[in-house]
Protein backbone atom coordinates (compact mmCIF):
# COMPACT_ATOMS: atom_id res chain seq x y z
CA UNK A 1 0.00 0.00 0.00
CA UNK A 2 1.46 3.23 1.06
CA UNK A 3 4.44 4.17 2.55
CA UNK A 4 5.70 4.61 6.47
CA UNK A 5 3.10 5.03 9.03
CA UNK A 6 4.28 7.28 12.18
CA UNK A 7 2.33 6.41 15.21
CA UNK A 8 3.36 7.27 18.90
CA UNK A 9 4.26 4.15 21.49
CA UNK A 10 0.86 3.90 23.13
CA UNK A 11 -0.91 4.57 19.07
CA UNK A 12 1.88 1.28 18.20
CA UNK A 13 0.47 -0.69 21.21
CA UNK A 14 -3.10 0.06 20.81
CA UNK A 15 -3.14 -1.29 16.80
CA UNK A 16 -1.31 -4.75 18.41
CA UNK A 17 -4.06 -5.17 20.90
CA UNK A 18 -6.45 -4.46 18.75
CA UNK A 19 -4.95 -7.23 16.01
CA UNK A 20 -4.34 -9.50 18.68
CA UNK A 21 -8.45 -9.02 19.72
CA UNK A 22 -9.13 -9.80 16.26
CA UNK A 23 -6.98 -13.11 16.29
CA UNK A 24 -7.92 -15.06 18.99
CA UNK A 25 -11.25 -13.54 20.51
CA UNK A 26 -13.18 -12.57 17.39
CA UNK A 27 -11.94 -14.87 15.08
CA UNK A 28 -13.11 -17.39 17.59
CA UNK A 29 -16.81 -16.04 18.48
CA UNK A 30 -17.42 -16.05 14.25
CA UNK A 31 -15.83 -19.62 13.50
CA UNK A 32 -18.26 -20.68 16.18
CA UNK A 33 -21.16 -18.54 15.26
CA UNK A 34 -20.49 -20.11 11.20
CA UNK A 35 -20.59 -23.94 12.95
CA UNK A 36 -24.10 -22.77 15.00
CA UNK A 37 -25.53 -21.60 11.59
CA UNK A 38 -24.41 -24.67 9.47
CA UNK A 39 -26.48 -27.44 11.89
CA UNK A 40 -29.19 -25.01 11.19
CA UNK A 41 -29.43 -27.61 8.07
CA UNK A 42 -29.05 -26.35 4.44
CA UNK A 43 -26.60 -23.58 3.97
CA UNK A 44 -27.66 -23.22 0.84
CA UNK A 45 -31.02 -20.73 1.83
CA UNK A 46 -29.75 -19.83 5.16
CA UNK A 47 -29.46 -16.23 5.75
CA UNK A 48 -27.80 -16.45 9.46
CA UNK A 49 -25.29 -18.42 7.72
CA UNK A 50 -24.37 -16.12 4.63
CA UNK A 51 -24.29 -13.50 7.64
CA UNK A 52 -21.69 -15.09 9.46
CA UNK A 53 -19.27 -15.98 6.38
CA UNK A 54 -19.36 -12.36 5.33
CA UNK A 55 -18.60 -11.44 9.13
CA UNK A 56 -15.89 -13.81 9.14
CA UNK A 57 -15.03 -12.59 6.07
CA UNK A 58 -14.89 -8.63 7.31
CA UNK A 59 -12.87 -10.00 10.22
CA UNK A 60 -10.20 -11.43 8.05
CA UNK A 61 -9.58 -7.92 5.98
CA UNK A 62 -9.95 -6.30 9.08
CA UNK A 63 -6.68 -8.19 10.05
CA UNK A 64 -4.71 -8.02 6.78
CA UNK A 65 -5.03 -4.65 6.60
CA UNK A 66 -3.61 -4.12 10.60
CA UNK A 67 -0.85 -6.41 9.85
CA UNK A 68 -0.13 -4.46 6.96
CA UNK A 69 -0.39 -0.94 8.46
CA UNK A 70 2.09 -2.86 11.39
CA UNK A 71 4.60 -3.68 9.30
CA UNK A 72 5.13 -0.05 7.73
CA UNK A 73 4.72 1.51 11.41
CA UNK A 74 7.76 3.90 12.10
CA UNK A 75 7.48 4.50 16.62
CA UNK A 76 7.97 8.45 16.91
CA UNK A 77 11.55 8.96 18.45
CA UNK A 78 10.83 10.83 21.77
CA UNK A 79 14.48 12.90 21.61
CA UNK A 80 12.71 14.74 18.63
CA UNK A 81 13.41 18.46 18.68
CA UNK A 82 10.85 20.50 20.75
CA UNK A 83 11.59 23.89 18.87
CA UNK A 84 9.22 23.30 15.61
CA UNK A 85 5.59 22.05 15.45
CA UNK A 86 6.20 18.12 14.29
CA UNK A 87 4.46 15.07 14.24
CA UNK A 88 4.11 14.23 18.38
CA UNK A 89 4.32 17.70 19.37
CA UNK A 90 2.19 19.02 22.14
CA UNK A 91 1.14 22.52 20.80
CA UNK A 92 -0.48 25.37 23.24
CA UNK A 93 -2.06 27.74 20.62
CA UNK A 94 -3.46 31.32 21.14
CA UNK A 95 -5.85 31.99 18.63
CA UNK A 96 -5.77 35.84 17.29
CA UNK A 97 -9.64 36.66 16.28
CA UNK A 98 -11.10 35.41 19.83
CA UNK A 99 -7.97 35.14 22.49
CA UNK A 100 -8.68 31.49 23.23
CA UNK A 101 -6.33 29.50 24.33
CA UNK A 102 -5.73 25.93 22.70
CA UNK A 103 -3.76 22.61 22.78
CA UNK A 104 -3.06 19.64 20.20
CA UNK A 105 -1.49 16.98 20.04
CA UNK A 106 -0.09 16.02 16.41
CA UNK A 107 -0.64 12.90 15.36
CA UNK A 108 -1.06 10.14 12.28
CA UNK A 109 -4.69 10.07 10.87
CA UNK A 110 -5.04 6.59 12.67
CA UNK A 111 -4.33 8.08 16.07
CA UNK A 112 -6.35 11.46 15.68
CA UNK A 113 -9.15 12.22 17.93
CA UNK A 114 -10.62 15.24 18.14
CA UNK A 115 -11.73 14.51 21.88
CA UNK A 116 -9.20 14.12 23.20
CA UNK A 117 -7.00 17.10 21.12
CA UNK A 118 -4.89 14.74 19.02
CA UNK A 119 -5.02 16.23 15.52
CA UNK A 120 -4.16 14.73 12.55
CA UNK A 121 -1.28 15.68 10.91
CA UNK A 122 -2.99 15.78 7.41
CA UNK A 123 -5.68 18.10 9.01
CA UNK A 124 -5.81 21.61 7.37
CA UNK A 125 -4.59 22.48 11.32
CA UNK A 126 -2.27 20.21 11.39
CA UNK A 127 -0.56 20.76 8.16
CA UNK A 128 -0.63 24.99 8.40
CA UNK A 129 1.02 24.41 12.47
CA UNK A 130 3.83 21.91 11.21
CA UNK A 131 7.32 23.77 10.48
CA UNK A 132 5.76 26.46 12.70
CA UNK A 133 8.26 27.51 15.98
CA UNK A 134 7.22 29.52 18.95
CA UNK A 135 5.94 33.16 19.29
CA UNK A 136 5.06 32.45 15.12
CA UNK A 137 1.85 33.36 13.73
CA UNK A 138 0.10 30.43 11.56
CA UNK A 139 -2.09 31.17 9.22
CA UNK A 140 -4.25 28.31 8.08
CA UNK A 141 -6.47 28.41 5.54
CA UNK A 142 -9.83 26.13 6.17
CA UNK A 143 -13.21 26.02 3.75
CA UNK A 144 -14.62 28.54 6.33
CA UNK A 145 -11.88 30.75 6.04
CA UNK A 146 -8.15 31.64 7.60
CA UNK A 147 -7.41 30.47 11.23
CA UNK A 148 -4.32 32.63 12.77
CA UNK A 149 -2.63 31.28 15.77
CA UNK A 150 -0.02 32.22 17.58
CA UNK A 151 1.93 29.32 18.89
CA UNK A 152 3.19 30.07 22.23
CA UNK A 153 4.60 26.83 23.43
CA UNK A 154 5.78 23.17 22.09
CA UNK A 155 6.42 19.78 23.70
CA UNK A 156 7.26 16.45 23.47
Amino acid sequence: MAGEIYLTQAGYEKLVNELENLKTVKRRALSKAVGEARSHGDISENAEYDAAKDAQAHNEKQIMELEDKLARVRILDKDMPSDEVLIGATVKLKDMDTDEELEYTLVSELEADYNQAKISVSSPVGQGLLGHKENEIAEIKIPAGVLKYKIIKISR
